[in-house]
C-alpha cells in the first residue's frame, strides 16, 4: 500500500508540476532572471499554504510530531546549496522537475538526470574526504528549531514561541507576496 500511494502521489505532484510549466526550463530560467513571476507565485503559495496546514494540524495533534525529522545544518549544506542554486539555474531543472521533464518526452532533461546521476556517483567516491573536512561542522548545534514545535528531542532557538505562530506568520508572508506578485516583470 505505501509504495502504491507514493506512485500515486508522486503521478499527481508531476501533473501539477508539468501543469504549472516546470517541467519547461525556459520558464524556470526566466523566473530566477525576473522576468516571468508565475512560478514564483505558484511556488510561494504552495509553500506558505502547505506549511501553514502542517503547522495547525501538528499543533492540533492531528499528525503525529514523531513523523517530523529535522535535518542537521552543515556548513556543507550551505556550499552545497550554493552549487545547486547554480546548477538550477544553468540548466533549469531541479531533480523534482528534471524527471517531469523526462517524463513529457524533454531529451535535455534525461541529460540533466544523468548528470546527476553521475554526480551523486563521484560524491560517494569522495565522500570518506569530504567527511574529513569543514563541510560537516554543524551551525548552531546541527538539529535546532527557531520556535518551539514540543518535539523534545530538538533544541529550540525561542523556546516561548510556539511553532505554529512563527509558521503562520511566515506562511501568510508568503501567500501574500505570491499574492501581490505581477505574473511578469515590466
Amino acid at each position: 500500500m505505501t509504495i502504491f500511494l507514493a506512485i500515486l502521489l508522486g503521478t499527481v505532484f508531476g501533473f501539477i508540476l508539468d501543469r504549472v510549466g516546470a517541467s519547461n526550463p525556459q520558464k524556470i530560467i526566466n523566473m530566477l532572471r525576473l522576468k516571468d513571476f508565475h512560478l514564483m507565485k505558484v511556488l510561494l503559495f504552495a509553500i506558505g499554504f502547505s506549511s501553514l496546514i502542517l503547522f495547525i494540524l501538528l499543533s492540533l495533534g492531528v499528525v503525529d510530531t514523531e513523523h517530523i525529522k529535522i535535518k542537521s545544518a552543515y556548513t556543507g549544506v550551505l556550499i552545497g546549496g550554493l552549487i545547486f542554486g547554480l546548477g538550477f539555474a544553468v540548466s533549469g531543472y531541479c531533480p523534482g522537475t528534471g524527471v517531469v521533464a523526462a517524463g513529457a518526452g524533454r531529451k535535455d532533461a534525461l541529460f540533466f538526470l544523468l548528470g546527476g546521476i553521475v554526480g551523486a556517483l563521484l560524491f560517494t567516491f569522495i565522500f570518506e574526504f569530504v567527511e574529513s573536512t569543514f563541510l560537516f561542522d554543524k551551525i548552531l548545534g546541527g538539529k535546532v528549531t527557531l520556535a518551539n514545535t514540543n518535539i523534545e528531542k530538538y533544541p529550540t532557538i525561542f523556546e516561548n514561541i510556539p511553532a505554529v505562530v512563527v509558521a503562520g506568520i511566515i506562511s501568510v508572508a508568503l501567500i501574500v507576496i505570491a499574492f501581490f506578485l505581477p505574473k511578469k516583470s515590466n
